[in-house]
């Protein structure tokens, strides 16, 4: 559980998260050619296997998991070159898909291959084996599809990943 207690317009904030399952799929890090063939399982706690229950209807899921192994964690720089490539502007961290964030917050669309009691198999999920998952929602494209999204002309551009 990750918790943490900060200080903002005179009010304390609490915070903390419940894991509520662990990834698993032997990738110890991340892949040169990236997620599109990984194959993960997700291994929910199994107090909680009735909460997946009608999860399997839907072809795809968000998975929102902690990057427990991000490397800054602690030290962050709020200001990074998308992608790791120096050809591109600074930008600040939440104008970026860094995963070197003040919160090591991942969230992935990833297509639900299988629901078997307490495992879901999904695929392209870009997290490492032992990750934490905190959250799993279902994708639901007339709530998060927006079709009047635009982004910067450098990511157009970008020549590093993960931007």
């Amino acid at each position: 559980m990750a918790s943490g207690r900060q200080k903002m317009s005179g009010e304390l904030l609490d915070v903390s998260l419940k894991v509520i399952g662990i990834v698993r799929n032997g990738t110890k890090q991340r892949p040169v050619v990236g997620w599109r063939n990984t194959v993960s399982e997700i291994v929910v706690d199994s107090h909680f296997t009735e909460a997946l229950d009608g999860l399997e209807e839907f072809s795809h899921i968000i998975v929102i998991y902690w990057m427990h192994r991000v490397s800054t964690y602690g030290q962050v720089s709020l200001k990074v070159h998308p992608g790791g490539s120096k050809e591109l502007p600074l930008m600040g961290i939440f104008a970026t898909r860094s995963p070197h964030r003040l919160n090591p917050i991942g969230a992935t669309i990833v297509r639900l291959l299988e629901l078997r009691d307490n495992i879901l198999k999904v695929e392209r999920l870009d997290a490492i084996d032992g990750t934490p998952v905190i959250d799993i929602k279902p994708y639901i494209p007339r709530y998060d599809l927006e079709n009047e999204a635009k982004v910067p002309s450098w990511l157009g551009k970008r020549k590093a990943k993960n931007c």
